[in-house]
C-alpha cells in the first residue's frame, strides 16, 4: 500500500484503510476494522484490489502451474497445501503462509 500511496499523482490528505495503519507514511490516516463494510471507500478499494491479486495468480500459474494458482488464488485449499508440500514453496509463497506445510 505504501507504494501505490507514493506513486499517486495528487497526495492525499488522509488515509482510509480496512483494519490497518500503513507505516513510513506521513500523512494521517485510520485504521477502521471491518472498514470494507462501513465504508464505500474501503469496500471499493477492496474489490480492486482483490480483482487486481486474481489477475497476478492467474500470471503467476503460467510460471508455476504446478501450484494451480489459476483455481486457488493463492489461497490454502486443500490441492494448494498438497502442491507445496510435494513441490515446496515457489518464489511468491509467504513463510507465513507455508510454515505449517514444510
Amino acid at each position: 500500500m505504501r507504494k501505490a500511496i507514493n506513486s499517486l499523482a495528487v497526495k492525499a490528505d488522509f488515509i482510509l484503510a480496512d483494519a490497518v495503519t500503513i507505516p513510513e507514511i506521513n500523512i494521517p490516516q485510520r485504521g477502521i476494522i471491518h472498514g470494507d463494510a462501513k465504508s464505500i471507500t474501503i469496500g471499493a478499494a477492496s474489490i480492486i484490489a482483490k480483482v487486481e491479486r486474481d489477475a497476478m495468480m492467474d500470471e503467476y500459474d503460467n510460471i508455476f502451474p504446478e501450484y494451480g494458482f489459476a483455481k486457488n488464488k493463492g489461497y490454502g485449499s486443500a490441492e494448494h497445501i498438497e502442491a507445496v508440500k510435494k513441490y515446496g514453496p515457489c518464489l511468491i509463497h509467504r513463510s507465513s503462509f507455508i510454515k505449517n506445510f514444510v
